[in-house]
């Protein structure tokens, strides 16, 4: 990582300098020799100190990290500063390396999680969101997207990790980058997989760790494995409804009122609405139906009358 444009990031917030173009009609700032408001290629004062606060937030993967032409930093982050087993948002922001500054203009590509199964050395790949994009309009110099990670790291698969990027015009990226995947903790089981004749899907639950009890609202994406399998999966085109069915099997498997199916969106994802009135380990239990109505996954192979197709969610 560059230690440098950290620092300068620190010593222009601590100062309440933040700033990187020229849309405010006002006097450039000047930290040090180096005028933040005359950069076109970046943000104004405010999405700059905006992009700077959200940075805060999250954590730097130093392996997906890397620089492109000798003129810019690429930074990689996810909530950890790690990645885990499921679903994972993957945010993106790059620097220009003289001056620090935010830089909007740059696009995310091919981003590729490859796992070398060792016994069988064999390759496949894993659910991956569509394209890096903009998620919120006051942060425009941050891109989000998101992988959704079949196994975790073991003696019985690696992972390796490769994306590309251009920035203003230069090209560059990480390829075959070895990185580290995490197992979720015990209670904690956020991806699952069905079949429909001979496709296999993908059930990712999107940060059921940001959940409380109460009402909540529960989102997920559904992906079809590739062919080759080395090539990242895609989000299903098909379109289906997930009923759930939450229970608390160490509490003699009682349920929660008001809850709602997941539906389509139009971005592609699956939301709802699930209700936990209480903590410890809740099961959700799934029912997956095509659009005619039919079900596909999760009622033909009840278990003690529940759905065998379930995930595991811990408060």
């Amino acid at each position: 990582m560059n230690k440098k444009v950290l620092m300068l990031f620190l010593a222009i917030a601590s100062l309440g300098l933040v700033s990187c173009n020229s849309n405010d009609d006002e006097t450039g700032i000047v930290i040090d020799g180096i005028d933040l408001t005359s950069d076109v290629d970046c943000c104004s004062a405010e999405e700059a100190l905006q992009v700077y606060r959200f940075i805060q937030t999250v954590h730097i993967i130093p392996e997906l990290s890397t620089s492109v032409d000798g003129k810019y930093d690429v930074w990689a982050y996810t909530k950890t500063g790690t990645l885990h087993r499921g679903y994972n948002d993957l945010y993106f922001v790059v620097t220009k390396k003289k001056s620090g500054n935010y830089v909007k203009n740059f696009n995310i590509k091919n981003v590729t999680p490859l796992m070398h199964m060792v016994k069988m050395d064999m390759w496949h790949s894993t659910p991956v969101g569509g394209s890096f994009e903009v998620f919120d309009t006051t942060r425009p110099a941050v891109k989000r997207g998101w992988v959704s990670l079949l196994m975790n790291t073991s003696d019985a698969g690696n992972w390796q990790f490769s994306y590309d990027i251009e920035v203003l015009g230069s090209k560059g990226g990480v390829e075959k980058q070895a990185i580290n995947v995490e197992a979720l903790p015990d209670g904690q089981d956020w991806l699952k997989n069905f079949k429909v004749g001979d496709d296999t899907y993908f059930l990712s639950l999107v940060n059921p760790s940001d959940w409380k009890t109460g009402t909540n609202t529960i989102q997920t994406y559904i992906s079809k494995k590739s062919t080759p399998a080395t090539t990242p999966y895609a989000l299903a085109t098909e379109t289906f409804t997930i009923e759930i069915d939450p229970r608390m099997p160490d509490m003699g498997n009682h349920t929660s009122p008001d809850n709602v199916a997941l539906t389509k969106q139009q971005d592609g994802s699956y939301t709802g609405t699930i209700n936990l009135t209480m903590t410890g380990l809740w099961r959700i239990h799934l029912t997956v139906k095509d659009s005619k109505g039919n079900i596909v996954a999760g009622g033909d192979d009840l278990k003690d009358g529940f759905s065998s197709l379930y995930w595991d969610v811990t408060l």
